[in-house]
């Protein structure tokens, strides 16, 4: 069973969207001092992932699935998430 947070949503991410490419950063260190994430204890991540599954999805129908998939994490263990949500060829297109 993964044991950090990072690792549990990288693990939820993998099971749903299949990723060809699952990058998972935690800045909560950064934000430690701030009100809200005193009060929720959850942490400050950003998420590249690109997917098949976003293939002809807008960005909110993309984003949307990055929250179903993390379920209540987003509710207990996630303040704050940035996603960057690419299909294969879109990635492709960003780093050749």
């Amino acid at each position: 069973m993964p044991s950090t947070r990072s690792e549990k949503i990288k693990q939820r991410l993998q099971e749903t969207l299949c990723p060809v490419q699952l990058e998972i950063y935690d800045d909560s260190q950064s934000h430690a001092g701030h009100k809200g994430v005193q009060e929720s204890g959850g942490g400050h991540f950003y998420a590249t992932i690109v997917t098949e599954a976003f293939e002809g999805k807008p960005l909110v129908r993309r984003h949307q699935l990055v929250y179903e998939a993390l379920g209540e994490m987003m509710r207990t263990d996630i303040h704050a998430l940035s996603i960057k949500a690419y299909t294969p060829t879109e990635f492709n297109r960003l780093v050749n």
